[in-house]
C-alpha cells in the first residue's frame, strides 16, 4: 500500500525540477507511504513520477517504486496489492525476475500483454500510474470496485495526478478553485460523489476505467462495468441447490481471504462481531496456524457499541483479540483531525469509529482485513427490501393521499418514535427506529423505488438544499431498464456510488491516515460476479438479507452470536451536538462564520441548527453534512 503522485510538462524541463515538484508532491501524502519515498524523471518529456512506500511485499530494495520494466521502455508507481501476482508471474516466461514484488509482475504483465489485456488478469486493488517511453503516452488505471483512490487534472499545460489531492495541491500553481456544482450533492450524500471532486477542473479517475493521456488530450475507457456484471449475472441465474452454491461460496471466499493474508508485515483483522466481519475472521482462522490478531472498539453508549458481540465471536473462534473501550472525550478528539484526513469534504460519521479502530490496530500490524462490501454485495441493507415492498403495497395509492399520510407520520419526532416503541424489545425493532420511520414517510409521497433510493440516501429532497438556488442530484438515467428487478438495481446503484464514494473512501483515509493497509475480500470481483448470479431468494429470504452468507458463517461460528439487530458502526453525533459538541458546532455555524461562505444558504443552516437544539428534530446528519463542510473550508481555504 502506497501513496502515488505525478506530473506531465508538456513544455519538458529540467531533471532536478521536475525531481523536485514530485518530491513535493509525494512528500504531501507521506502518511501513506512512510517507509520511503523516491522520484523518477524523463526530463526531455517533463515528466514525474513519486511514490511514498509503505512496504508490505518484498521488503528488499527490489520492491522499491518508481520502477522501470525490464526492457526500459515503462515506468510505473503503484499503490495496491495484486493478490494473484504468483499466478499472474508464473504466465510470464523468461523474466530475470529481480524480487517477488507484486509491483514487478504487474509492471512486467503490463509490457508483455498491453495494460488492458494486463488488468483484466489481476486480481487485487489497485490504481497506478504508467509511463510509455516510447510512445510518450501517461496511462492511468483505478481497480474495478474503486478500492484505491486516484485524482488527476490538467491546467496550465501540466498534467497531475495523486492519490489524494493534498499531492496535487503540493505542486506550485495548483489551481484550488472550490467546485459550486459539488457542494449541493455533498450536502446531500456526505461525499463528493462520482468523477467529480470538491475542486472545479479536478476529476477522480471512474472504478473499473483506464485514462489515456497525452499532449492533445485524454481518452476515458471502460475496461470493468459493474452493471454489466450484474446484467449478466442476473440474465444466467446459478440453478444450483442452495447447499452446493453455499459450499461455492465458502471455497471462493476462503480463496478470497487467503490471497489477501499474503504479507511479509504483521496482519490482523478488524472485528465488530457482526456477519460479515465475523466470516472474515472466521475464514482467516480456518487458514492460519496461528490466532489472528482481531481488533475491535466499544463505546459507552450502549446503543452504539458492539464491543461485546465481537469479544464473544473472538472468544469462539480463538483469535488473539485486542479491545480498547472508547470515551466520548477521545473520540471528539479526532473531530479536528478529519478535514486534514479527508481532504476533500466527506461527512460519513462512522469516519471517527473507523479511524479508532485503525489506529488501534496499527499498535500491533500493518496490514488488516476488513468486512467492507459484505452489504452492498450481498443485499444486507433493510433499505432495498423496504424501498421495493413499500412501492409494492402504495404504488396505486393516488400520490396526494400517500402524501398526508407521510405528513402524518413525520409528525412526532424521531425521539418521540423511539419513546412509545421503547417498551418493544430490541430484536422485534430496527434500530434508530424513530429515524426509520420518518425516512420512510418521507418517500410515501413519492413515484417509484429509483426516487425513494434517492431520497432515502440523501439528507436533503431534492430542492431543499441550503444552498443559494436549492438543487439535487438528477437521477441515474438507463439503469432502470438492464435492471428491472428493484431489489437488484438498489443493490447496483449503492456498489455504483455509495460503496465507492462513500465506504471505500472512509476506509481508505482513515486507514492510510495511521499508515495500515486495508484489504477488503468481500469486494473480490470474482465475489461480486458470484453474488450477481445468485437467485433472489438466496440473498433475501423470510425479510432478512445476506442469507446465503449466514448460511456460510453458520459452518464457523454458531447463530446465537450473530443474530441480532444490526447497530451500525457510528457515533451519538445528534447528542454530541445538543451537548459537548454544541460550542464547536455553533462557532463553525455563526452568523460570522457563515457569512464568509458563498455556497450555503445562511438562514436556512442556522434555522436547521435551531431545530436540532429545540429537540423537537434530529438534524443530526444534515448538521453532520454543514460542519464537515465549514470545518473543510476553514483548514483548506475557500
Amino acid at each position: 500500500m502506497c501513496g502515488i503522485a505525478g506530473l506531465w510538462s508538456f513544455a519538458g524541463g529540467r531533471a532536478d525540477e521536475l525531481a523536485a515538484l514530485g518530491r513535493g508532491m509525494a512528500d504531501a501524502i507521506a502518511h501513506r507511504g512512510p517507509d520511503k519515498g523516491a522520484v523518477w524523471t524523463d526530463a526531455e518529456a517533463g515528466v514525474a513520477l513519486a511514490h511514498r512506500r509503505l512496504s508490505i511485499v518484498d521488503l528488499s530494495p527490489a520492491g522499491d517504486q518508481p520502477m522501470r520494466s525490464a526492457d526500459g521502455r515503462w515506468a510505473i508507481v503503484y499503490n495496491g496489492e495484486i493478490y494473484n501476482a504468483a499466478e499472474v508471474a508464473r504466465d510470464l516466461p523468461g523474466i530475470a525476475w529481480r524480487g517477488h514484488s507484486d509491483t514487478e509482475v504487474l509492471l512486467e504483465a503490463c509490457a508483455a500483454w498491453g495494460v488492458d489485456a494486463a488488468v483484466r488478469r489481476f486480481v487485487g486493488m489497485f490504481a497506478f500510474a504508467l509511463w510509455d517511453r516510447r510512445e510518450r503516452r501517461l496511462v492511468l488505471v483505478r481497480d474495478r470496485l474503486g478500492i484505491k483512490p486516484l485524482y488527476y487534472a490538467r491546467q496550465g499545460g501540466v498534467f497531475l495526478f495523486g492519490s489524494e489531492l493534498k499531492a496535487l495541491r503540493a505542486c506550485p500553481g495548483f489551481s484550488a478553485e472550490v467546485n459550486p456544482a459539488a457542494i449541493g450533492p455533498f450536502l446531500q450524500r456526505g461525499c463528493v460523489p462520482g468523477a467529480m471532486s470538491i475542486y472545479r477542473g479536478v476529476a477522480k479517475l471512474p472504478p473499473g476505467h483506464m485514462l489515456s493521456v497525452d499532449a492533445g488530450g485524454e481518452a476515458l475507457a471502460c475496461w470493468w462495468d459493474l452493471a454489466a456484471v450484474a446484467e449478466a449475472g442476473q440474465a444466467a441465474q446459478d440453478a444450483r441447490t442452495e447447499e452446493e452454491i453455499t459450499e461455492a461460496l465458502d471455497l471462493l471466499l476462503r480463496d478470497a481471504v487467503a490471497g489477501r493474508m499474503v504479507a511479509d508485515v504483521p496482519l490482523g483483522a478488524f472485528l465488530s462481531g457482526g456477519i460479515d466481519s465475523s466470516l472474515v475472521v472466521s475464514l482467516m482462522q480456518a487458514q492460519s496456524a496461528q490466532p489472528v490478531r482481531t481488533f475491535s472498539i466499544g463505546f459507552a453508549e450502549k446503543a452504539f457499541d458492539e464491543a461485546p458481540h465481537a469479544r464473544a465471536v473472538a472468544a469462539h473462534l480463538g483469535t488473539a483479540h485486542t479491545e480498547m473501550e472508547v470515551s466520548p472525550e477521545e473520540a471528539q478528539e479526532v473531530i479536528p483531525l478529519l478535514a486534514e484526513m479527508y481532504d476533500e469534504p466527506f461527512a460519513d460519521s462512522s469516519q471517527i469509529p473507523t479511524f479508532l479502530v485503525s489506529r488501534l490496530a496499527r499498535r500491533h500490524v500493518t496490514v488488516s482485513l476488513s468486512g467492507d462490501g459484505g452489504d452492498e454485495v450481498f443485499a444486507g441493507y433493510t433499505r432495498y427490501l423496504g424501498i421495493a415492498s413499500l412501492w409494492r403495497k402504495t404504488g396505486w395509492i393516488p400520490a396526494p393521499l400517500r402524501r398526508a399520510m407521510a405528513a402524518g407520520l413525520r409528525l412526532p419526532p424521531p425521539e418521540a418514535w423511539d419513546a412509545l416503541f421503547a417498551p418493544v424489545p430490541a430484536r422485534c425493532k430496527p434500530s434508530h427506529f424513530g429515524d426509520k420511520i420518518h425516512k420512510g414517510a418521507a418517500l410515501l409521497g413519492l413515484d417509484g423505488v429509483d426516487a425513494m433510493y434517492r431520497r432515502v440516501t440523501a439528507q436533503w429532497p431534492d430542492g431543499a438544499l441550503p444552498v443559494p438556488g436549492g438543487g439535487g442530484i438528477q437521477p441515474d438515467d438507463g439503469l432502470a431498464a438492464r435492471l428491472p428487478g428493484l431489489v437488484a438495481r438498489l443493490r447496483c446503484r449503492d456498489m455504483l456510488g455509495y460503496l465507492p464514494d462513500d465506504i471505500l473512501t472512509k476506509v481508505d483515509r482513515a486507514s492510510m491516515a495511521v499508515s495500515l493497509e486495508a484489504r477488503v475480500p468481500l469486494l473480490d470481483h470474482r465475489v461480486v460476479a458470484f453474488a450477481w448470479s445468485l437467485p433472489p431468494g438466496l440473498l433475501i429470504r423470510g425479510g432478512v438479507g445476506k442469507h446465503i452468507l449466514r448460511r456460510v458463517l453458520d459452518r464457523y461460528v454458531p447463530r446465537a452470536l450473530i443474530d441480532r439487530p444490526k447497530i451500525g458502526f457510528g457515533v451519538p453525533v445528534g447528542q454530541w451536538l445538543r451537548g459537548p459538541l454544541r460550542d464547536w458546532g455553533e462557532e463553525l455555524l455563526s452568523p460570522a462564520a457563515l457569512k464568509d461562505n458563498p455556497f450555503l444558504d445562511a438562514a436556512a443552516v442556522r434555522r436547521t441548527w435551531s431545530q436540532h437544539q429545540s429537540g423537537l428534530h434530529n438534524r443530526q446528519y444534515r448538521l453532520w453534512h454543514i460542519l464537515m463542510l465549514q470545518a473543510w473550508l476553514r483548514r483548506w481555504g475557500i
